[in-house]
C-alpha cells in the first residue's frame, strides 16, 4: 500500500469518516476567531455563527436568510405593535431543563442589562418593547412601543438563555426591578468557562481555549434532527495559506475562505471540493465627522477635514473598486454603490456609480481647502474580513496619488474592535452583514444620529447626523405597509449616500472548502455551521 493510501486509511480511521450517519468528528478551520461563548456579547459574523450551534432564536433563517420557524414554531402580528409567538413543545436545554417563557422574558432582560456587551446591538432592540408577557406555557406577546414590522427579523440573532444561569425569583419584564433576578447579571467569563453555555441547540459546550481551538459535542437530547458529526473542533487560523495546507495534508475537513487565486488549485486536486457563495456583507470605511480635532487626522490649521462632504467625496473618488475586486479579491467581490446589494428590500434600484476619478478627487480637496492634501490613519483589522490588511494598504496607495498622506493601523480584531467602540479611530474599516435582509439594517446601526435610548445609531461611531435622515428612518421602521415603507427607506439611502459619512467598497463573496466525501451549503450570511456540513450522497 503506498504511503498516501497508508495515510488517507489512517486519517479515515482515526476521525471515524466512514459515510455513516451520525460519524464521528468534523474539524473545521476558521479564519476569523469568535471573540467569545456568550451569544449577546458582539453581533459579529464568527461569534453568531457559533453561537447558533448552542443557542437557538425564537425565529431563525435558512441559507438564504428568509425566515423558518425556530424555538417559535409560528408568530403573527395581532396588530401593528403586538406580536404573539406560539414556543415549540417538547424542547429541553442541554442540562435537560425545559424551555419556557420565561428563558425568553429572562434572555430580554439580560441583553438590557450586559455591560459588557460590544455596541449594543441585542439591547437595541429589546429597547423597542413595551412589555414582554406569558399568555400560557407555550404562548409568548411581545408588545412594542411603536409598529416594529422588522421584529421577527431582529430575533434571529438574539440566543435564547436557560433562566437558571442566575438567581432570581419569579420572572417578568419589568426592567426596573430587574425582572426578578436577585443575583449578578451573567458575566463574558463564565460562557467562556462553559458555566453558563447552556442552550437548547444540536449541540453542547466542550470547550474554549481563545487563540487555539473551540470544542463542541452533540447534544443527544436536541428536539430537532440530529447533526451528523458528534464531535466538532474549530481552529482559528487567520492565514489563507496555512488554511489550505491544512486542508490538503488532512488536519481540516472543512476551511473558511480560502484564498480566491488557489481556486484552481482545489479544483484540479484529487479528493477536494469548494463553494462560492454571494453574500450580503458590505465593506466599507466609516468617517469621524463629529470631532473637530480628530485623534488619527493632521491637517492645516488644526480642522478635521472629514467633517467637509467634499472630502469624503474626494475619498470615494480616489479609490479603484473595480481594481481592488480583481486585483486583491480575486473576482470574489462586487463593487459596491451603496450599502446593500442591488435586489434587496430597500435599496436603489439604479444607484449612481460611485466612480474612480483621481482627478476629480483632487478638485474636490482643493475645492476643500486642501490642493496638497493631508495626512490620516486608515485604522483596519488585519483578521476578520478577507483581505482586510491588503484592502486597506491598496486604499492608503490610492489616497496617495490625490495627494493624502494615508498611514495603515491594521491590527487583530480582538485589539481592534473595542478600542473603534472606544472611538479612537478617525477614518474606521468595516463590514456589515445585514441580517434582516433589508436596507434598514445598515442605516439603523451605523448611519441614523447616535441614540442608544432609541436602538438607534449604535455602531455610528463617526457621530453622523443628519435629522431629515432620522426623520425619514424613523417613519420607515415604524411602517407596516411594505411599499411605504421601501420608499422610505430608499429616501435615506439616497441622503446617506449624498453625505457619505462611510464609503462602500464592496460585498464579500464567500467560499468554503473540503474534503472529498463532504458537501457544504453555503450560507448568504456567512455563517460556518456544522450542521450545513453533510457527507456527500
Amino acid at each position: 500500500m503506498s504511503a498516501f493510501r497508508i495515510r488517507t486509511a489512517a486519517l479515515v480511521a482515526l476521525l471515524g469518516l466512514t459515510g455513516g450517519a451520525h460519524a464521528q468528528t468534523l474539524k473545521i478551520a476558521l479564519a476569523s476567531e469568535p471573540t467569545a461563548m456568550d451569544p449577546h456579547y458582539h453581533q459579529a459574523t464568527p461569534n453568531n455563527a457559533l453561537a447558533a450551534h448552542i443557542f437557538e432564536t425564537l425565529v431563525a433563517q435558512d441559507a438564504k436568510m428568509s425566515l423558518v420557524p425556530g424555538l417559535a414554531s409560528s408568530w403573527k402580528a395581532l396588530d401593528d405593535t403586538t406580536w404573539e409567538f406560539n414556543l415549540r413543545e417538547g424542547v429541553k436545554f442541554s442540562n435537560g431543563q425545559p424551555f419556557t417563557p420565561q428563558d425568553v422574558i429572562f434572555t430580554f432582560c439580560r441583553a438590557m442589562n450586559n455591560e459588557e456587551a460590544i455596541a449594543g446591538s441585542y439591547a437595541a432592540v429589546v429597547k423597542k418593547f413595551a412589555d414582554v408577557s406569558a399568555v400560557d406555557a407555550r404562548t409568548l406577546r411581545i408588545k412594542t412601543q411603536k409598529p416594529y414590522p422588522l421584529l421577527p427579523n431582529d430575533l434571529t440573532r438574539m440566543g435564547i438563555l436557560w433562566s437558571g444561569i442566575v438567581e432570581h425569583g419569579p420572572i417578568s419584564f419589568d426592567l426596573d426591578k430587574k425582572c426578578g433576578v436577585t443575583g449578578d447579571w451573567p458575566r463574558v467569563i463564565d460562557f467562556n468557562n462553559g458555566k453558563n453555555t447552556i442552550g437548547t441547540g444540536p449541540y453542547k459546550f466542550k470547550s474554549y481555549v481563545k487563540g487555539s481551538g473551540i470544542e463542541l459535542e452533540r447534544n443527544d437530547a436536541y428536539w430537532g434532527d440530529k447533526p451528523e458529526w458528534r464531535n466538532v473542533t474549530f481552529v482559528p487560523v487567520p492565514g489563507a495559506g496555512p488554511r489550505l495546507t491544512g486542508l490538503l495534508a488532512g488536519d481540516f475537513d472543512v476551511i473558511e475562505s480560502p484564498a480566491a487565486r488557489d481556486v484552481p488549485r482545489i479544483k484540479n486536486t484529487p479528493g477536494f471540493g469548494y463553494v462560492v457563495t454571494p453574500s450580503v456583507r458590505v465593506i466599507y470605511f466609516q468617517f469621524d465627522v463629529d470631532r473637530d480635532d480628530s485623534p488619527l487626522v493632521k491637517a492645516p490649521g488644526g480642522k478635521n477635514p472629514l467633517q467637509d462632504v467634499r472630502v469624503r467625496r474626494a475619498i470615494s473618488t480616489a479609490i479603484d473598486r473595480k481594481t481592488i475586486v480583481d486585483r486583491i479579491m480575486d473576482g470574489m467581490a462586487t463593487p459596491a454603490n451603496q450599502f446593500l446589494p442591488d435586489g434587496m428590500f430597500g435599496t436603489l434600484p439604479q444607484p449612481p456609480e460611485l466612480k474612480y476619478d483621481p482627478e476629480a478627487a483632487r478638485k474636490l480637496l482643493a475645492e476643500a481647502g486642501y490642493p496638497d492634501g493631508f495626512e490620516l490613519t486608515l485604522s483596519s483589522t488585519n483578521d476578520r474580513y478577507i483581505n482586510d490588511g491588503q484592502i486597506t494598504q491598496a486604499v492608503a496607495q490610492y489616497l496617495s496619488r490625490v495627494g493624502i498622506k494615508a498611514n495603515v493601523d491594521a491590527m487583530t480584531r480582538s485589539v481592534y474592535f473595542p478600542k473603534r467602540a472606544k472611538r479612537e479611530f478617525s477614518v474606521a474599516m468595516g463590514g456589515w452583514s445585514s441580517e434582516t435582509g433589508e436596507a434598514s439594517s445598515f442605516l439603523q446601526y451605523w448611519v441614523t444620529s447616535y441614540a442608544p435610548e432609541l436602538g438607534m445609531g449604535t455602531s455610528n461611531y463617526g457621530r453622523y447626523s443628519n435629522p431629515e435622515l432620522d426623520k425619514i428612518f424613523r417613519q420607515a421602521v415604524t411602517t407596516v405597509d411594505d411599499a411605504q415603507r421601501e420608499k422610505l427607506l430608499q429616501q435615506a439611502l439616497t441622503i446617506a449616500l449624498d453625505d457619505l459619512p462611510s464609503i462602500p467598497l464592496h460585498y464579500e463573496s464567500t467560499l468554503w472548502a473540503f474534503r472529498k466525501g463532504l458537501t457544504y451549503e453555503g450560507r448568504a450570511d456567512q455563517y460556518t455551521l456544522a450542521t450545513s456540513v453533510k457527507p456527500a450522497p
